[in-house]
């Protein structure tokens, strides 16, 4: 449960309240691990291909089951085809990464929920169908030595942390402000030879530390575990990238619009940040079917709009530039 802060708009209230109570049964069966049974065995896949563990499915169905009577209308979940109807009077549409990070549960990092809530719509999947900036409330919660619930709606980014001793999440610290400098960033670097040359060009310029272009050492992040390098980029600064790449299967990038790349991006400009597909703002994006993909660019706005500007060279001086400063060149 949210302990009383008057900070959660009343239509809001219930949902948020209903996701804070399986948030904190959750952390409590991932703080017991293995003795809670095979969380991260594998039970199967989802609809899209990726493998589901144990506790995802948990999880989810953990969600769907807390949400009757909250007023949302319509839930949508990364574990599941299709919409699922809640409350046929109900306003509001929920989407949601039950687990997030799901790969990391059996080695004790950080994972997360992620959620997203819209006006919901007369046709079901129609009420997800839409640019992020139609969003209302963005969060995540994330389960690590702390379990802590992270929070827009709307009006700055609110974090709430929740105390085993009374099983309330309490209100902490002001609203979150994303560092104006970092010298930190966030990729998979195995992936380096698939992608792009503006990506490889800006991870170059990084690499090559204060004897490079950007005269300034940079030290290289990666947690896989979207909900964790956001937690740290919000109290650290830095940038995340996740772009497309020449892999079949990631032309679109690999995380997903609407369950993932539309909440975190609310978040992050909520926090006075950026969120990118590399070129053109996350958040004005619409996406072509419920589980659309996209590449996900987002932190300190300098370093983000400096990933815009490589992509906007024309390509000739993209391949001059990276001509100059490959990862492999002498």
């Amino acid at each position: 449960m949210l302990a009383p802060a008057g900070l959660i708009p009343a239509q809001l209230d219930a949902p948020m309240q209903a996701l804070s109570r399986v948030a904190a049964d959750l952390a409590q069966m991932i703080a017991r691990g293995p003795l809670g049974g095979a969380l991260g065995a594998e039970v199967g896949s989802n609809t899209d291909g990726d493998h589901q563990k144990a506790l995802d499915v948990i999880a989810d169905e953990a969600f769907a089951a807390a949400l009757p009577g909250t007023g949302v209308r319509w839930y949508a979940s990364e574990e599941r085809e299709t919409v699922e109807a809640i409350d046929d009077t109900g306003t509001l549409a929920l989407a949601i990464d039950p687990l997030d990070g799901s790969s990391n549960i059996d080695v004790n990092v950080s994972i997360g929920t992620i959620f997203s809530i819209r006006p919901a719509r007369d046709e079901a999947e129609e009420s997800f169908l839409r640019p992020g900036r139609e969003q209302i409330a963005a969060g995540y919660f994330i389960y690590g030595p702390m379990t802590a619930l992270v929070v827009t709606f709307g009006d700055g980014v609110l974090t709430f942390v929740h105390d085993p001793r009374d099983g309330l999440f309490h209100q902490t610290g002001d609203r979150m402000t994303i560092p104006d400098h970092s010298s930190e960033f966030a990729i998979n670097a195995s992936n380096y030879r698939h992608w792009s040359k503006p990506v490889r060009a800006y991870i170059d310029d990084c690499l090559q530390g204060d004897a490079g272009p950007r005269a300034k050492n940079f030290n290289m992040r990666w947690v896989a575990s979207l909900v964790a390098e956001t937690h740290r980029i919000l109290s650290r600064g830095g940038i995340f990238l996740y772009p497309s790449d020449a892999r079949p299967g990631y032309e679109h990038g690999r995380l997903r619009m609407v369950y993932e790349c539309a909440p975190i991006a609310m978040l992050v400009e909520q926090a006075g940040g950026r969120a990118t597909t590399g070129r053109d703002p996350l958040l004005d994006q619409r996406p072509d079917r419920l589980h659309a993909r996209t590449p996900l660019v987002f932190g300190t706005p300098d370093k983000v709009d400096r990933v815009t500007a490589y992509h906007d060279l024309p390509e000739q001086e993209v391949s001059a530039l990276f001509g100059k400063r490959g990862l492999f060149r002498a």
